[in-house]
């Protein structure tokens, strides 16, 4: 009698499970679109360059659409992060019987250099169908995503056994104090949290085929150098064997002509095994072991041809600021060079500036290394949360590809992995490659109309089938 007590008791709870999954959607799709693309367009307008930042200004608007929603909205960490900078936290509240998934995306965006743009970056002007405007892709558009998705489920009265938490993170684009500050001062309100969605997804599309959805497990480690080199300052017209500029041309040109060692990490060897079923022949082959296909050298050279295989095969060096006289007929005291490095995830720091020493060969080039280095990211790849994903993925695209690529560039996921919780970078949108190399941090940036409609519609699924 209590084995089947327990049975039926079992079954009502998985039936209960179902219905709450496929609760039919009343949402009027087309409708939740064309406001998801207004309030992008208002977010837009809301400049947040960092620096100076301002997100403030986009914290107290989004706490006034929550609010307006019935959603309780705090700002907080203002007198911790200083003026202008603020983090915003909502929470949508559930029956409480499982954990909650956070929503996190930034408020603030990098520079946008309006001269080279065809539209102002700030207009949030929709053309042929695509708004234009720093932040669309990097990531208000997310954060809009993220945020309809929650008011949609709210308003359907969509049965949530988790609570869903909306996070707006100041300073992601300048040092990540935001996170940090909101990790170590908050974290009553993060204890419940099992999951976490940001940035660091990809669903490539390319002449127009969608190549995969991608789901980030792993990302790379930021690492800054400055190569800094005295000289004695004077007059241009008599040069000088002083002058640092040469020496620090010479070794950034050491530097940019060093290919750093191919390597394979265990997630990147599952990404590119993964993409292999999509490929034929000898390509299909490389693909499905690339720890072996880095030994060959047509592999290597094909594998290293794409800018994103490239950089998940191994740790990537860009310059990207040289500084050294303010004034063409002075010879400098001092010329520098920063270093954009991203470290693989397994790899010792101490080793990579030990191996850059060798490469520049100079000791009159000082190297000043950062006083932290974020920790290694990685996650679970088999999880409710990726099943969720993977179900609402296929709803769409039966034959889709659900994977794992590494993210190359930094969020705010470490700051949130180091509290426990399982962090996955998701971007709801199907975004053409050429429109995300060209634009997120470029000139132009922009997301289609429909790319937010399908977005808050994917991003909604996933939610309601976590449940």
């Amino acid at each position: 009698m209590m084995m089947r007590v327990r049975v039926i008791a079992f079954l009502l709870a998985v039936n209960a499970a179902t219905v709450r999954a496929q609760t039919p959607s009343t949402v009027d799709w087309n409708a939740i679109q064309d406001e998801s693309v207004r309030l992008l367009q208002q977010y837009v307008r809301i400049n947040t360059t960092n620096p100076p930042g301002n997100e403030l200004e986009g914290a107290r608007w989004l706490k006034q659409i929550l609010e307006r929603e019935g959603i309780d909205a705090s700002i907080v960490d203002t007198a911790e992060l200083g003026p202008g900078h603020a983090n915003l936290y909502a929470r949508l509240r559930g029956d409480g019987s499982k954990k909650a998934i956070a929503l996190v995306h930034h408020i603030d965006v990098v520079p946008a250099s309006p001269e080279f743009w065809t539209v102002d970056p700030f207009s949030g002007d929709i053309r042929d169908g695509y708004v234009y405007g720093r932040g669309t892709l990097d990531m208000k558009g997310q954060g809009i995503a993220h945020l309809m998705a929650m008011i949609a489920l709210k308003r359907g009265k969509v049965p949530l056994t988790r609570d869903i938490v909306f996070i707006g993170n100041t300073n992601e684009e300048n040092g990540a104090t935001g996170a940090e500050a909101f990790t170590s001062l908050h974290k009553d309100m993060l204890a419940d949290v099992e999951y976490l969605f940001t940035e660091g997804g990809d669903n490539p599309v390319v002449n127009g085929k969608l190549q995969y959805y991608g789901v980030g497990i792993e990302e790379k480690r930021p690492y800054r150098i400055e190569l800094v080199v005295k000289g004695v300052p004077s007059h241009g017209s008599r040069p000088t064997k002083q002058n640092p500029v040469p020496t620090l041309a010479a070794a950034v040109d050491r530097v940019s002509r060093y290919e750093t060692p191919l390597h394979v990490v265990p997630g990147v060897q599952s990404y590119f095994k993964a993409l292999s079923t999509g490929y034929t022949g000898q390509r299909r082959t490389w693909l499905a072991d690339v720890r072996r296909a880095i030994t060959i050298p047509a592999a290597r050279e094909w594998l290293t041809s794409d800018v994103y295989w490239n950089a998940i095969l191994r740790n990537t060096i860009s310059p990207t600021v040289l500084t050294g006289s303010n004034k063409n007929n002075v010879i400098p005291p001092q010329a520098s060079a920063i270093l954009d490095i991203r470290l693989l995830p397994d790899q010792d720091p101490a080793a990579f500036v030990a191996e850059l020493t060798r490469v520049i060969a100079d000791t009159a080039v000082h190297l000043v290394t950062p006083k932290s280095v974020k920790p290694p990211l990685s996650n679970p790849a088999s999880t409710d949360l990726m099943r969720a994903i993977e179900r609402a993925t296929h709803e769409r695209d039966p034959n889709a590809l659900v994977t794992t690529p590494m993210f190359t560039a930094a969020t705010d996921r470490p700051s949130y992995r180091a509290l426990g919780i399982i962090t996955y970078g998701f971007d709801p949108f199907r975004v053409e490659s050429a429109d995300m190399q060209k634009g997120m941090h470029g000139n132009d940036e922009r997301i289609s109309v429909g790319n937010m409609g399908f977005g808050v519609h994917y991003l909604y699924d996933v939610l309601r089938y976590v449940q």
